[in-house]
Formats: structure tokens, C-alpha cells, sequence
């Protein structure tokens, strides 16, 4: 019996990406051993693009992160869509509230 995927505390993964980290039983045990926090914050870093090759090229990026030993993506300021914490001063202003920095 397969193991269940496990997702994030407020996204779920998309079935793409849930293919890309499945490819790999490797990839798929560092998955599963992160937090679900960092999986909601790879989620939302995916989730997040505009364009289908920023999506699929964040895609790999998260497989090559965790690879690395990263337990959530490089250089991302923080998933907005927690209701268990307030945006930071700095996602309200310019993920929120769309202002220049």
C-alpha cells in the first residue's frame, strides 16, 4: 500500500507537482519528512507563479531545494495565506496591499 501523500497546512498540492515529487521515492521520503509548514510554503511558492514554465520550473526547483537539504524554498518571502499568523509588515505592504518597497 502506497504511503499518503501529506500536504500543507493550507494548500494542497497540485496534481503536477504531486506527480514530479511522486516520480522519485527518494524525493517523495523528502517530502514526506518535512513539515507541514514547509510543504505549505512549496505549495504556495508554486501556486504563486503566473506563467505554466515559472510553474514548472519552480517545480524542479523544489525538488532540487530538497535535495540540498532546504526545508523550504529559497528566497520566498512567506506564504500570505495562513490564518494561523499575520502577514509580516513587509508581505502586507507588497504581496497584500501591492505596494512598491
Amino acid at each position: 500500500m502506497r504511503e499518503t501523500f501529506l500536504e500543507g497546512t493550507v494548500h494542497k498540492t497540485a496534481e503536477d507537482m504531486r506527480t514530479a515529487i511522486t516520480a522519485d521515492a527518494e524525493v517523495f521520503a523528502l517530502w514526506q519528512s518535512l513539515t507541514p509548514l514547509g510543504r505549505n510554503e512549496f505549495i504556495c511558492w508554486v501556486e504563486d507563479a503566473k506563467q505554466a514554465k515559472t510553474r514548472e520550473r519552480r517545480i524542479r526547483r523544489t525538488i532540487e531545494e530538497m535535495q540540498e537539504g532546504k526545508r523550504r524554498p529559497c528566497c520566498w518571502s512567506g506564504c500570505i495565506h495562513r490564518t494561523d499568523k499575520a502577514p509580516s509588515k513587509w508581505q502586507q505592504a507588497v504581496l497584500i496591499d501591492k505596494k512598491k518597497p
